[in-house]
């Protein structure tokens, strides 16, 4: 049979989609349309639905056009993934540019930002150090029988307290967890999630790490945080987050957006290990709120011949960040 072009086929499908087949990159045989064009068709329906659970991962760094392509006609159905955007504490910007070759590839996704961060510390919280003075120091020394007086000058170690200053030049620091920054990092997602042709209503996951207690600084930075994408009115405020914190955080950004007039759950990533599966449930990590469920961490899968170390999740929607109900 002769060959066409991958993209020949392509122009045959609606909206320039491209779907999962077994058929290889490049190139497919004209007796196979048929069947590319019936298995896009189940793709969009099924991206259209609202059942999941929709497998997806995350990866720092990304993987590159082909590693992209070669997963996503790989026969593990991962079907969405996460989308860093260059921010405060996530210091890469190899994500951005890539959205429309992901869509075209048929690739849903969930849009990340990567705020401020605790890092185990009380933001402005007075710490003691260690600082050396010069003080002139009396000596006493007898000589002949003579008490003789001098006085020299040495460099002795006193403790302060001080409020810590990040480091020059950094955009990541414990002493940006306040109100302003949230606000500033707001507008900076924003500006970015345009910038990268995300269209309006597309929801921003807020990366908090997890924290043994939420400081009343970090409260501030993310409640501010929601209040200007929602002031904002493009895109919609969503959260990641660990199990551990997650009601916390849900019940204080609740608590601002019903102050906005904004009613329903946000969207909420949650991160937890215990009792996960590929099979289940976002909403079964325990929070009813949970629209995306991270519980695979760190792990190395292949496909299609391309090795990535990822995160696994698993989610409601099949492009956690696009709500296809929106428009309902």
């Amino acid at each position: 049979m002769p060959k066409v072009e991958w993209r020949s086929i392509l122009a045959l499908l609606t909206a320039g989609l491209i779907v999962s087949t077994g058929t290889p990159i490049g190139t497919a045989s004209i007796g196979s349309i048929g069947d590319v064009v019936q298995t896009a068709s189940a793709r969009i329906a099924d991206n259209l639905s609202d059942d999941g659970p929709h497998l997806g991962f995350d990866t720092f760094a990304y993987p590159g056009d082909d590693a992209m392509q070669a997963w996503a006609t790989a026969d593990k159905p991962y079907r969405w993934v996460g989308y860093y955007l260059s921010a405060p504490c996530h210091n890469d910007d190899s994500w951005e540019g890539k959205r429309a070759t992901l869509s075209t590839m048929g690739w849903g996704m969930a849009v990340i930002y990567v705020g401020q961060q605790t890092w185990g510390k009380s933001p402005g919280q007075k710490v003691a150090v260690t600082r050396y003075v010069t003080k002139r120091i009396r000596q006493v020394k007898t000589s002949n029988g003579k008490r003789v007086v001098s006085y020299v000058n040495k460099r002795v170690p006193v403790k302060v307290l001080v409020i810590p200053r990040a480091s020059p030049g950094s955009s990541c620091s414990t002493q940006f967890v306040n109100a302003a920054r949230g606000t500033a990092d707001a507008n900076d997602a924003i500006a970015k999630t345009a910038a990268e042709g995300f269209a309006n209503g597309t929801v921003i996951f807020l990366d908090i790490e997890r924290m043994e207690s939420v400081p009343r600084a970090m409260r501030d930075y993310y409640e501010s945080w929601t209040k200007r994408v929602v002031e904002d009115g493009r895109f919609r405020p969503a959260y990641y987050t660990h199990s551990f914190n997650a009601d916390q955080i849900y019940g204080d950004v609740k608590q601002v957006l019903a102050a906005a007039g904004v009613s329903g759950d946000p969207p909420f990533w949650i991160a937890s290990e215990r009792g996960f599966s590929i099979d289940k449930a976002p909403t079964e990590v325990g929070h009813a709120f949970a629209q995306v469920w991270q519980g695979l961490l760190d792990v190395v899968e292949t496909h299609n011949g391309v090795r990535l170390p990822i995160d696994v999740n698993v989610a409601q929607l099949p492009s956690p960040s696009e709500d296809y109900r929106a428009g309902e």
